[in-house]
């Protein structure tokens, strides 16, 4: 037995000293694992956060940038629907009876009526001492704004003219005037309100700060009311400075580099500005980065938790604590699959805002489109000038024809009144629809046909004039995909331009030839003087006409009308002088071969 227990006290020394090399070794291993994860850790959060910040902040800027987009585009397309409306009542026969007249009674009541019609924020008619005749503000009536600068301004000028004053407060108010004459004479003025503050309530929706200066950099509109009146510089040094103690204490917390645009309240922003195409204005926005923090941080987090496990791992490895770091390895896998839910949230709301931005920019897009909604009244009198021209040709024949006992042939004048009182309506009612995407009302028709109405109906103006008209047709139909109403539209514009363009040469000619090829091609020519300015020729309210014999839209709208057809209206000056229009339709065996 002696010699058998010998050696287990010998043993026993050795298999200790085992035991310490072995945790010597762990040890060393442990503070090797420790010090290569750490670094692992701080070079990926920092690379992370470098890229994560930028990606992140061209998101907040862009999303700015559109938000930017579509608070000027509603501006400026506000400003350009009250533009028109000082012209249209500058004509009104009722308004220019009442201040010839000097009877009031039915004044105010009209006013309020057009207001609610055109959503102006006030009207105001003023005679030519500068008493308020009617208003849409009852309170109003009888004061006197002989030395306002509207009604200065509007006497002084030809033609609409905007205006602002500032109000208590610093609140800013906007008109636009223009001076009301009857007999060569000026017989008034005609105020029109433009609400522009709503905007401001629209905007203070978001969390950016937004302003607009004027074309001397003084704040007019802004989400902060004590800004207005002040320049940016003045707007932003609202608040006291901070101290250069927390000037560093900013440039630690922003070590991630952001591209800071400015300091607003001694927060970090991101500036955006944007010019608005009107009178030198600007609009600019502020946009604060606690949304790009909060995703890094977020990112970051997730990314340290994920060493804090290795971490964590290592650390039971090493201490062979399994219980223990078992329980822990759950609760961080816990929080883990937490974060990983606040991960897919995140991913998902990220989504939802790329879809919102997809519709903003759509909206951005409709409003550019809606803008045309301001042109749309001036359009409806350029469009039925003619059909009315025609009107009361064939009354004055029918009348005529009445007076010789000739009441068959008079009807069939009254029947042709019938037809342009329903193209009217056909006419007015492709002008409400200009401004919005819908099914065109299309059909198989036969373009001779088109060339012949639009003829027929111009056919009182050139006679008038003594024009000499050359219409070539082809003997076989030229079939086309349109529709009938809006083709004959264009084909009456264009003749309408050449009569025009003619009205200064002693033999004026106009050609109208139609032909097929590839396409159904047709031609508009005359011996006028020719297009001066090709570039700008199809662009709303540009015309060579003088003052009260045009609006500029006929051409856009000729030119939008065959975009919609799937042709392309073009124009040229002649070799032999005079301008020469085309429009181009597929033929309709082409668009069924396309739709097939």
């Amino acid at each position: 037995m002696a010699d058998t227990s010998a050696p287990v006290p010998a043993a026993a020394p050795k298999r200790a000293a085992d035991r310490k090399s072995l945790r010597k070794g762990l040890s060393w291993r442990a503070r090797l694992a420790f010090l290569i994860v750490v670094t692992m850790a701080m070079t990926v959060v920092w690379f992370t956060n470098s890229l994560l910040t930028e990606r992140f902040t061209e998101n907040t800027r862009t999303r700015a940038q559109v938000r930017l987009a579509l608070y000027s585009g509603n501006m400026l397309s506000e400003l350009q629907r009250a533009s028109i409306v000082p012209l249209l009542l500058s004509r009104d026969p009722a308004l220019i009876g009442a201040l010839n007249s000097s009877d009031f009674s039915q004044s105010t009541q009209r006013l309020i009526s057009y207001r609610e019609e055109i959503e102006a924020a006030s009207l105001m008619l003023l005679d030519t001492s500068g008493r308020v005749v009617a208003a849409t503000d009852r309170t109003l009536i009888g004061s006197t704004h002989r030395n306002a600068s509207y009604f200065v301004e509007a006497l002084r000028a030809s033609g609409t003219v905007f205006t602002t004053s500032t109000l208590d407060a610093g609140v800013r108010e906007f008109s636009y005037t223009r001076k009301i004459e009857t007999g060569g004479e000026t017989a008034g003025v005609i105020v029109v309100g433009v609400d522009l503050k709503k905007f401001e309530s629209s905007w203070a929706g978001f969390s950016d700060a937004v302003l607009v200066t004027d074309s001397e950099g003084e704040i007019i509109l802004a989400t902060e009311s004590r800004w207005r009146g002040l320049t940016e510089e003045e707007a932003l040094e609202v608040r006291s400075a901070p101290s250069a103690i927390q000037r560093a204490i900013q440039v630690t917390a922003d070590w991630a580099a952001l591209p800071i645009g400015a300091y607003l309240q001694g927060e970090a922003v991101m500036r955006q500005e944007a010019r608005i195409p009107f009178q030198g204005w600007r609009m600019a926005s502020f946009t604060t980065y606690a949304g790009v923090r909060e995703r890094v941080n977020g990112v970051i987090a997730l990314e340290i938790m994920g060493f804090a496990i290795l971490l964590a791992l290592a650390l039971y490895l090493t201490t062979r604590k399994a219980v223990l770091r078992s329980r822990f390895f759950q609760r961080e896998s816990a929080e883990l699959r937490q974060l990983n839910q606040d991960l897919q949230r995140e991913v998902a709301e990220r989504q939802r805002a790329e879809k919102h931005l997809e519709v903003a920019e759509q909206t951005v897009a409709q409003t550019s489109k809606l803008a045309a909604l301001g042109e749309m009244s001036a359009a409806v009198s350029h469009e039925l000038n003619q059909p009315l021209a025609a009107m009361k040709t064939y009354i004055a024949g029918a009348k005529l024809l009445l007076n010789r006992k000739r009441p068959d042939e008079a009807m069939s004048s009254f029947h042709r009144v019938d037809d342009l009182i329903e193209r009217m309506g056909a006419i007015t009612k492709q002008l409400k629809s200009y401004a919005r995407k819908g099914e065109e009302a299309v059909e198989p028709l036969d373009a001779r046909a088109s060339v012949s109405t639009a003829v027929a109906l111009m056919e009182p103006q050139l006679r008038k004039r003594d024009i000499a008209i050359t219409t070539t047709l082809p003997r076989e139909a030229v079939m086309v995909m349109a529709d009938r109403i809006r083709l004959e539209q264009v084909l009456i514009n264009l003749l309408r331009n050449a009569l025009d363009a003619t009205k200064s040469i002693d033999t004026p000619e106009i050609r109208v030839l139609l032909s097929a090829g590839e396409d159904a091609v047709l031609t508009v020519r005359d011996n006028g003087a020719g297009i001066e300015d090709l570039d700008n020729l199809f662009e709303p309210f540009y015309t060579t006409k003088a003052p009260g014999d045009g609006v500029g839209l006929g051409l856009a709208i000729s030119s939008s009308i065959v975009n919609d057809l799937g042709g392309r209206l073009t124009a040229r000056n002649g070799r032999d002088g005079g301008a020469v229009f085309e429009v181009r339709l597929p033929l309709l065996d082409q668009v069924q071969v396309a739709a097939e």
